[in-house]
């Protein structure tokens, strides 16, 4: 029998991470991710006690989040618990609903900064057509990033995570690791 060994998106042994100036960016290889859609007629649900966003919106408790993605579509996210079956959890929640598990379809990337929100609306106006002074704490949407399309979540001030196909990491890396860069040559 074959001796399989598992490999981050990018194909390493462990994620891959880089610092260039303010900034740090890091693959998030423990972050699981399920989508939920509501079935028609059927009754709202918060699942592990989560009240579901509005649309644009990004929202955590306890080490679960989750961002809209379309009328009545929900990406719910668990930090840590790549390696279980959250889907299934999820679906236990949500009963009657429809779950399906995203965990090994998506690649994440998460940039962050010692230095405040600065870095990071500067990063963002390299990477994506979003306006970064309204795209505050809390804010999550799907948008153009080179040839991908990819969701981008405010998690915090001075925290930015990129969600891409996993199929595309490696040109989603470049992308992000161009940026970042970009930035960092730029004079203060």
């Amino acid at each position: 029998m074959a001796d399989l060994i598992p490999i981050t998106a990018l194909g390493l042994a462990q994620p891959k991470s880089l610092t260039v100036g303010s900034l740090s960016m890091t693959e998030n290889t423990g972050l699981a991710l399920a989508s939920l859609a509501l079935r028609r007629d059927a009754e709202a649900v918060c699942p592990f006690g989560l009240v579901l966003p509005e649309p644009g919106r990004w929202v955590e408790k306890d080490g679960v989040a989750s961002f809209w993605m379309g009328p009545g579509q929900w990406m719910l996210e668990a930090r840590g618990k790549a390696e279980e079956d959250f889907s299934a959890e999820l679906k236990q929640q949500c009963p009657g609903h429809s779950v399906t598990e995203q965990t090994d379809s998506f690649a994440a990337f998460e940039i962050s900064s010692p230095a405040g929100a600065a870095p990071i609306i500067a990063v963002m106006t390299k990477l994506v057509n979003i306006d970064p002074r309204g795209f505050t704490p809390g804010s999550a949407t799907r948008t153009g990033l080179a040839h991908m399309n990819v969701f981008a979540i405010r998690r915090a001030d001075d925290h930015l995570a990129v969600l891409g196909m996993r199929s595309l990491a490696a040109c989603l890396w470049h992308e992000l690791e161009r940026a970042l860069k970009g930035v960092s040559e730029v004079p203060a």
